[in-house]
């Protein structure tokens, strides 16, 4: 108990007084509420007394008591009065008092929190293209967390979205590697702040790991069947830049990756993660993974053989074992299967997070901060300004927007006053209307005092209704707003019970828009009326068949609390555009997987017999803006780059419009020759620049050599000499690797 000593000195003398008991129960977590588990066995419900035994009688050592999809006690100052409860049972009940985990997923925002500040989900902020955004919105969800009694997040997610039909993809920055290392250590040093010792920071646990998201069919969970070459190339990187943060938890994979699942693998859990990537903090199940190993993937035959695998893997803490898992544990032990210096070895890391949080100075939290934090309007207006940044506009012809003067404004679709289709999944449900404005709201709120905006549902998600009424409206308006797109969900995409029935849409079979949404489109365009498509989605759909019908299109990929303020201000022009394609939009569904990093190969009937390997409807980092750039020069501080070195590339940009806007310089590469396949570009950097009218800005990037490494068939890095060509805007530029 002595904050002087060193918190390995401490940990040290905590676990040599532990017991085995005490120990298995640092080891497993458990949750308040309800679910339906994967095992066969019907929904149980954990209450809070359950968990107060479980702290007193098996010592468990986390506890999720809030902040899920599955919790009663989801208002923030509920939440802290619980945490503090549970603390005081770890605390002053148990013969060591040592204190509690209390993780949350806390996605985008504490936003399983009524009130919180919830902002845009992860597809979007990296459509914002501005990690220290990022940075900010992660520092607002460690301090509305903290104000709550949560001091750790399942969070950042490291997933690169190379699999579109995986419903998950919104949870990630997007499809390049470069993007999403960027955004995961941005968000990492959010949340941990300067030091984990501030009251205010909380433990970020960066997902899923190694690489869950290129699952077979675009299931969500299934096998992960790649190379080691681009388990190394493509998803380590985010991985690998949040441990070089100090990330302080990282969460395995539900997936098997080949025939190996994450949760039970040495090779990744030990070999790779801890001996080879240089992680020492802890690792945590996800929910129900120990279970899925028995039941799903198979491989292990019982609950105690899950236990003795992932134990021995590298697992540190089955997030939801509860006290089946910690009572398994001993009995391995005790039955000599287990060594007991495995326990040894995670409960020193789980120890060693806890003297790091401060947990032992001071467990509790004022519930009174978390009126004064969470969800404060100081909290919002960064959530409001993410939104704007991130929403994208995709087409405008005859310069529809922004929207001029308008008599009558028609708003339709089933995205159109829904608060909860534009906060998305992790999120609580059925969100009160009064906590933020719709698309239809924000529009109310921004247009002219001479403009009338009217309103007709016209369809569900995937059901028609009103086609008459929707064509009858949109023919007496002067312009018509289209909020159509995806409905809330998570996973893969329910659960039924909480979104409701939606005709099976949305789906991984199709990602076009549904029957209904189309007819209602179909109605609009047959009436002449200026359209502005709004697409609220969590991942790109496929729009080739609708573009004719529409004058303007506009993405937001669930956009949060503050997305129909958001939304409304770019349609009427209080807001420049400067939103970016973290991920490609494909021609059609045939065209899966379409990325914009593809691997070149051979055409044996010659190249005007193939079709082309990356064609999209719209490509990654595409954009417009109600001004325009040009870009007037590339240029290489050094003509050569050696191994250890670095060079700086310099951008020359000119508005050449007549209003002020963003643009975002990206910076791509290509090896022209090398000993592997590499691709025919890859994101090298970035950087936003916003000019007046009329003004030309340089910007630079840094670029080293480590950037320009060929990742060979073993997954280890090389710097191969040859040329390498930059490309920005129309600009190109050849440097030499010596």
């Amino acid at each position: 108990m002595d904050s002087g000593q060193s918190t390995e000195a401490r940990v040290a003398d905590l676990l040599e007084r532990m017991t085995l008991r005490e120990k298995a129960g640092q080891m497993v977590g458990l949750h308040v509420g309800s679910f339906t588990v994967l095992q066969r066995e019907t929904s149980w419900t954990t209450t809070l007394d359950d968990a107060k035994d479980a702290i007193r009688d098996h010592q468990v050592g986390s506890a999720t008591p809030f902040g899920t999809g599955f919790s009663p006690y989801n208002t923030a100052v509920v939440a802290g009065r619980v945490a503090n409860q549970l603390q005081r049972v770890a605390v002053n009940e148990t013969r060591l008092g040592i204190p509690l985990l209390v993780p949350v997923d806390a996605i985008h925002g504490h936003a399983h929190i009524e009130g919180a500040t919830v902002f845009p989900h992860n597809l979007a902020m990296a459509a914002t293209w501005n990690p220290d955004l990022a940075e900010r919105a992660a520092r607002i969800t460690a301090v509305e967390m903290a104000a709550t009694g949560a001091n750790q997040n399942y969070a950042p997610t490291a997933d690169v979205a190379r699999e579109p039909r995986w419903g998950r993809t919104y949870e990630t920055y997007g499809e390049s590697s470069s993007l999403v290392e960027a955004f995961v250590a941005a968000e990492t040093r959010g949340l941990q702040g300067e030091s984990l010792r501030d009251p205010t920071s909380v433990a970020a646990t960066v997902k899923h790991y190694p690489a869950s998201s290129e699952p077979t069919r675009g299931e969500d969970t299934a096998p992960v069947d790649i190379s080691m070459g681009t388990l190394r190339r493509v998803f380590l990187p985010p991985f690998e830049r949040a441990i070089d943060e100090g990330v302080a938890g990282v969460m395995p994979m539900y997936n098997a990756l080949g025939n190996e699942p994450a949760h039970s693998s040495t090779f990744y859990l030990t070999d790779l993660l801890r001996d080879r990537l240089g992680f020492e903090g802890v690792t945590c199940s996800d929910w129900l993974a120990v279970w899925m190993l028995v039941e799903r993937h198979q491989t292990a035959a019982s609950f105690a053989e899950a236990v003795e695998q992932v134990a021995t893997a590298g697992l540190d803490i089955a997030s939801v074992g509860g006290t089946q898992h910690a009572d398994t544990l001993c009995e391995l032990v005790e039955s000599g299967d287990l060594p007991e210096s495995l326990l040894d070895r995670s409960v020193r890391r789980i120890l060693a997070l806890k003297f790091e949080l401060g947990l032992f100075e001071d467990p509790y939290v004022s519930p009174r901060s978390a009126i004064i934090d969470v969800g404060s309007e100081e909290h919002r207006r960064v959530s409001r300004e993410a939104a704007r940044q991130s929403v994208t506009l995709l087409q405008n012809d005859e310069e529809t927007l922004p929207l001029g003067d308008v008599d009558e404004l028609f708003v339709t679709g089933p995205n159109a006053d829904s608060l909860d289709n534009l906060l998305g999944g992790w999120t609580v449900f059925d969100f009160d209307e009064n906590e933020g404005p719709t698309v239809r709201g924000g529009l109310e709120h921004v247009v002219d005092d001479g403009t009338t905006v009217t309103y007709e549902p016209g369809v569900g998600s995937d059901e028609s209704a009103g086609r008459d009424a929707v064509a009858s409206r949109a023919e007496r308006a002067d312009a018509t707003v289209a909020v159509l797109g995806e409905p809330w969900y998570l996973h893969e995409f329910g659960p039924a019970s909480l979104r409701g029935e939606n005709g099976g849409f949305p789906q991984r079979n199709s990602l076009e828009l549904p029957p209904a949404q189309r007819d209602l489109l179909d109605a609009v365009a047959a009436t002449d009326t200026p359209t502005v498509l709004v697409l609220v989605t969590g991942r790109p759909l496929v729009l080739t068949d609708v573009l004719d019908q529409v004058d303007a299109v506009v993405v937001a990929f669930f956009p949060g609390l503050e997305g129909g303020r958001a939304i409304a201000d770019v349609l009427v022009g209080n807001t420049n555009p400067s939103g970016r394609l973290p991920i490609t939009f494909p021609r059609s569904m045939g065209d899966f997987p379409v990325r914009h990093d593809w691997l070149p190969h051979p055409s044996p009937l010659g190249m005007d017999e193939h079709l082309p390997s990356y064609d999209p409807l719209f490509e990654f980092g595409f954009g417009l803006s109600y001004t325009e750039f040009t870009y007037d020069s590339l240029d290489v501080s050094e003509e050569t780059i050696a191994d250890g070195g670095e060079v700086t590339v310099s951008v020359t940009v000119t508005n050449t419009g007549d209003r002020a806007g963003t643009e975002t310089v990206q910076l791509f590469g290509e090896h022209r020759h090398s000993s592997v396949v590499t691709p025919v570009r890859e994101l090298q950097g970035f950087t936003k620049v916003t000019l007046s009218p009329g003004e030309t800005r340089t910007v630079t990037i840094t670029l080293t050599a480590d950037d320009l490494r060929v990742v060979k068939p073993d997954g280890s890095r090389t710097l191969e000499s040859g040329a390498y060509e930059l490309f920005a805007g129309d600009r190109t530029q050849t440097l030499a690797i010596s």
